[in-house]
C-alpha cells in the first residue's frame, strides 16, 4: 500500500465496530489478524468444531466438498449436484448461526 487511507463506507465502519473492530488502517485488521486472536481458546474452539463438523460431512456425504463440485458435477452427477447444494445451504445457514452468535456476545 501506498500509505492512502482505507475507503470503506460509513455503515460498514458502523457495522464492524459493534463488532468489536476498530483499525481500519489495513486490510487486516489487527483484532482478528494477530497471534493473541489466533491462539485464544475461543478461535481454538471454534476452529476445532469446524474442523471436526467439516470431516463429519465429508465422511457423511461420501466425499469432500470440492470432490463433489469438481469430478461429481463434471460427471453430471444428479447426487453431487444435491450434496453441493446443501453443503453451500448448510455453509449460509451456518455463516449467519455464528454471526449472530458472536454479534451477540459481543454486545
Amino acid at each position: 500500500m501506498d500509505g492512502t487511507p482505507m475507503k470503506i463506507a460509513p455503515e460498514t465502519v458502523k457495522a464492524l465496530s459493534e463488532l468489536g473492530l476498530t483499525d481500519f488502517s489495513t486490510l487486516m485488521p489487527q483484532e482478528i489478524f494477530s497471534w493473541s486472536y489466533l491462539l485464544s481458546t475461543r478461535t481454538l474452539i471454534i476452529g476445532l468444531a469446524g474442523g471436526f463438523l467439516v470431516g463429519f460431512g465429508a465422511r457423511y456425504a461420501g466425499g469432500c466438498i470440492s470432490g463433489h463440485a469438481i469430478m461429481g458435477l463434471s460427471q453430471l452427477s444428479i447426487g453431487s449436484l444435491v450434496v453441493v447444494i446443501g453443503f453451500f445451504i448448510g455453509g449460509l445457514i451456518m455463516t449467519f448461526l455464528f454471526y449472530l452468535i458472536f454479534s451477540h456476545f459481543n454486545t
